[in-house]
């Protein structure tokens, strides 16, 4: 290469760089100039993957704690039979409903669902007439406390006269699975 090079004469030397130099810059153009933010989105994925580290690290120094705090709430609230759990509800909606000075009309079919590890649920629809303070009284002495009551959809409308309300209530009450059934099923459910 050194020889061809020699016999050229200055003009066609300076030619022959030329050449090369343009050719060095489109292939700078073509190949590696559009790859300079790689490098910026190499960091940037290399941050994210950081930061990703820190947290699971974190929520793996917290499972002893965690699972100090599950014992503790399961180990809580109020414990009732499954064969009493659709009757300490209708008790608990009848109670309240009595105290709170609420009519009920009309109660429909429990409905149990069990697709949670830990708790069972108890849905009953319910048709009450009350003023508007017994119903919110009814409706806030309901849920507050251990029961573990809560209205998952309500409907109002008014009566014939415009003097109370007739309220279409779900109610879902959420009862403790016993903990040999709940550890089964989340040892099931573990792949």
């Amino acid at each position: 290469m050194k020889k061809y090079f020699e016999q050229l004469r200055p003009m066609e030397r300076r030619l022959v760089v030329g050449v090369l130099v343009v050719l060095l810059i489109v292939l700078n153009a073509v190949f590696i100039w559009p790859h300079f933010s790689d490098w910026d989105k190499l960091h940037g994925r290399l941050d994210q993957a950081h930061g990703k580290l820190k947290l699971y690290q974190t929520a793996v120094t917290q499972i002893p704690s965690l699972k100090a705090d599950l014992s503790k709430y399961e180990s809580q609230g109020e414990s009732v039979a499954p064969e009493d759990q659709g009757m300490n509800f209708m008790r608990a909606i009848q109670t309240q409903s009595t105290q709170s000075g609420v009519q009920l009309l009309n109660t429909s079919r429990q409905l149990t669902r069990t697709s949670d590890a830990f708790f069972v649920e108890q849905v009953q629809n319910i048709n009450v007439l009350a003023t508007e303070e017994q119903l919110v009284d009814f409706l806030y002495k309901l849920g507050s406390g251990v029961s573990m009551i809560r209205v998952r959809d309500l409907t109002l409308q008014p009566d014939l006269p415009h003097q109370k309300l007739i309220a279409d209530i779900r109610l879902v009450a959420s009862y403790k699975k016993n903990s040999a059934s709940a550890a089964n099923s989340s040892i099931a459910k573990a792949p």
